[in-house]
């Protein structure tokens, strides 16, 4: 049976939140969670990498201990340390730190001195008010220990769409092994790229139905088999992902990818478009007085009603289909787009590599610039960096420009708006200061007057350039903090301060939804994918003059190519922002403001 890299990423996920629970030396919680975000994180299996020979020594934060217990997994789908941790601790005790509120620390204390060990236990302890009796817990603690829980109970469990990823390409694979099988696709959320994926729907073509839902139903990761037919089926696999198999032939092949990709008010809209012309669209084809006209391909089903071909990303019913009458469908965003990183870390913060490693990789992409923005010193359990530390690097930095030569090494930080507004760093190292990030790293649970207003406060800093991962969720772990984020845009256009795009699989914030709250107040992509920075004073734009904020009108500023005004640029990719959203683009993308046009 294969092993995932997400499933090896949970397993050390789970023996670090037990070590939490427990107590236990936070150094060595923190190397469990570091190693699993590095295979997490990894662009190859980790199980190819043992069954070849490669180390996994080497791998960022993984030593021999840590390889050795990651090679014991691959090799046996068991690890004799965590039995070990779980003969001491109830393994669902982790179940409980996922609610919001319940710390590691309240986990244990609440274990300890009621024997609660699973969320019924908590849930009948909330409500005979037994909680409230300890130190730091109240009646309202309770209340909103009890209102979690229904939140919980009622939420359908998703996955990120780079663990989706992991899984389906396993099956896609094996399903493949079949040589009388045609094309194999993933449709449905994961082929539109939402940021999380509730199932997998795979699509099949193959004349013999039956043998492919017999191999599909024989996969060694099928864990529960729910229903099987002639061309259908339906499994649990291990990892908890439900997969809905159909399989077609390769005449509605088209049709059907249409059909099962969705969105089902994006599908609905086009059947309309298809009865007004007298046409029957379905997953089977397409039909004119119970004829079939066509269903092949995919854009034959646009053609029938008039359209050019949209793609899968845009299909939410949320204007699309008017656009693309009009001719003006966005150019969507694509790697080769991608000019440089405004956001990434290094070994000296969170990071997994070195500041030079993390240069030559940037050259190696082909980008024109990069951000070092590591933390600073309040993201204590990021190791930030001191002034001294971060003086220390920006010299470095400065050494590497003049070494190099292949690439403008910005110098930036990731600093951490504290919970009055200020920023983290004092303006003698703020003027240092290429670019400034800043960033709401706790405090998460103000409400949203109070966290829109410490944001606006930050904001009024004259040096802070970008808003970092602007609603500071975490997908599957942590919801949106309070704020109006319509009053953030309409603050960061007042300002001149950028909103990112973090495409980060465990983040995407902003996302397509609320890049579209306003559409005139959000702009300009020149900093990612069109400008060339240079080094500009915190909050300002190269441009033919020289530097300027951001918040000026930028008529005329040359793009690097073609000689065109970058404007005209903008107004090419400006759709895209409301329609779309790059999912697993490895950057973080921002979002400059628009302030004129």
């Amino acid at each position: 049976m294969a092993v995932h890299n997400a499933s090896i990423a949970d397993t050390l996920r789970h023996i670090a939140d037990l070590l939490e629970i427990e107590g236990a030396n936070p150094f060595r919680i923190r190397a469990y969670r570091r190693a699993a975000q590095t295979i997490e994180d990894l662009p190859q299996s980790a199980a190819k990498m043992v069954a070849d020979g490669k180390p996994l020594v080497g791998l960022p934060g993984i030593g021999k201990d840590l390889a050795g217990k990651i090679t014991e997994f691959i090799t046996t789908g068991q690890l004799v340390a965590l039995q070990e941790i779980e003969a001491r601790t109830p393994t669902t005790l982790a179940v409980l730190t996922t609610i919001p509120g319940l710390g590691p620390k309240r986990v244990h204390l609440l274990h300890q001195a009621l024997g609660i060990k699973t969320v019924k236990d908590l849930e009948r302890a909330a409500k005979t008010r037994k909680i409230r009796d300890f130190r730091g817990f109240t009646a309202k603690t309770e209340e909103k220990i009890l209102a979690e829980i229904k939140k919980t109970r009622e939420r359908e469990q998703r996955f990120k769409i780079s663990t989706a990823e992991d899984f389906a390409q396993s099956l896609c694979a094996y399903l493949k092994t079949r040589p009388e099988v045609g094309h194999v696709v993933v449709a449905g959320s994961y082929r539109r790229r939402k940021d999380t994926v509730g199932d997998l729907d795979i699509l099949v073509t193959c004349a013999k139905g039956p043998a492919v839902v017999a191999h599909f139903i024989a996969y060694d990761e099928v864990a529960e088999v729910l229903a099987k037919g002639g061309t259908r089926a339906t499994v649990i696999l291990r990892s908890g992902v439900q997969v809905d198999l159909r399989v077609v032939p390769e005449k509605s092949y088209g049709a059907a990818l249409h059909y099962f990709t969705g969105s089902k008010s994006h599908n609905i809209a086009i059947r309309k478009l298809g009865q007004a012309r007298g046409l029957k669209i379905n997953e089977y084809g397409i039909f004119r007085d119970g004829k079939r006209i066509g269903g092949r391909i995919e854009e034959e089903v646009f053609s029938a009603v008039g359209l050019p071909y949209i793609e899968p990303e845009l299909r939410e019913d949320r204007g699309e289909i008017q656009v693309a009458y009009s001719g003006a469908l966005p150019k969507l965003i694509t790697l080769a787009d991608i000019r440089g990183d405004l956001h990434v870390h290094t070994k000296e913060s969170d990071g997994k590599s070195t500041l030079r490693e993390m240069v030559e990789a940037a050259i190696a992409r082909g980008y024109e610039y990069l951000a070092i923005t590591d933390h600073t010193k309040h993201a204590t359990v990021a190791r930030g960096l001191d002034e001294k530390r971060l003086a220390k690097q920006l010299d470095e930095i400065e050494r590497l420009n003049e070494e190099l030569g292949k690439i403008r090494i910005l110098k930036s930080s990731e600093v951490d708006i504290l919970a009055d507004g200020k920023l983290d760093l004092s303006e003698r190292m703020l003027q240092r200061l290429d670019l400034v990030v800043g960033a709401v790293h706790y405090k998460f649970e103000l409400d949203s007057k109070a966290q829109t207003e410490r944001i606006l406060r930050a904001m009024d800093n004259k040096y802070l350039s970008i808003l970092a991962h602007p609603t500071g969720r975490l997908l599957g772990e942590r919801p949106e903090y309070a704020v109006d984020l319509e009053r953030v845009v309409e603050g960061a256009k007042e300002r001149g301060v950028a909103l990112e795009l973090n495409a980060h699989p465990a983040r995407l914030d902003l996302d397509d939804v609320h890049c579209k709250l306003d559409l005139g107040n959000l702009a300009y992509l020149l900093a990612l994918l069109i400008a060339k920075p240079a080094a500009c004073p915190a909050g300002q734009l190269p441009g033919p003059e020289g530097p300027r904020r951001a918040d000026e009108q930028v008529e005329g500023m040359q793009a690097p190519f073609d000689h065109e005004p970058a404007h005209d640029l903008f107004r090419r990719y400006v759709d895209w922002i409301g329609f779309h959203h790059q999912l697993l683009l490895p950057v973080h993308t921002a979002l400059l403001p628009q302030s004129a046009g």
